[in-house]
C-alpha cells in the first residue's frame, strides 16, 4: 500500500493499511517521510511516538480491517498525525495501576501533544493528536 500525497486541501500525506501490529511501523515510516519532507526533523521523534500508540489503539481496540493514517499540516504552525478506523467506539484515556504494562497510549499521547481529540465520523472516528511547529518552516 502506497502513501499519497492529498490531491487538495491542506498539505498532507495518508496511507491505508491493515489493521495489524505491523502496521505501527509503516505508519512511522509515514510520519518520518513527511516530516522530512516539510523540512521538520524535529519533531520526528514526538510523531512517531505518537502516531504508534493511535496506531496500537486501533489494532487492539477495534475489529475493522483496515486503518487509514494521514500526517498533515493544517496551519503552518501545526502537524497533525492522524488515524481513521471504522469503529465508533471511542476511546478513553485511563491511568492504569504501575504493576500494568497496557493502557497508557492516550496519557502518553496527551503529555506529547500540543493538543488532541477524537472526531466522530458517520461510519467510526478520527483520533488525531497535532504538534506546534516553528511556522517559518
Amino acid at each position: 500500500m502506497t502513501a499519497h500525497p492529498a490531491g487538495t486541501g491542506v498539505p498532507a500525506y495518508t496511507q491505508t493499511m491493515p489493521r495489524e501490529a505491523a502496521s505501527a511501523h509503516r505508519a512511522r515510516l509515514l510520519v518520518t517521510a513527511a516530516l522530512n519532507t516539510w523540512d521538520l526533523p524535529d519533531l520526528i521523534d514526538t510523531g512517531v511516538l505518537i502516531v504508534s500508540e493511535l496506531v496500537a489503539n486501533a489494532v487492539v481496540h477495534t475489529e475493522c480491517r483496515n486503518l487509514r493514517v494521514t500526517v498533515s499540516r493544517p496551519r503552518p504552525d501545526r502537524v497533525r498525525v492522524a488515524v481513521v478506523d471504522m469503529s465508533r467506539q471511542r476511546p478513553v484515556r485511563k491511568t492504569p495501576p504501575f504493576d500494568k504494562e497496557r493502557g497508557r497510549g492516550l496519557v502518553v499521547v496527551a503529555g506529547l501533544a500540543d493538543r488532541w481529540k477524537v472526531d466522530s465520523l458517520p461510519w467510526g472516528k478520527r483520533v488525531w493528536a497535532e504538534l506546534r511547529t516553528d511556522a517559518r518552516n
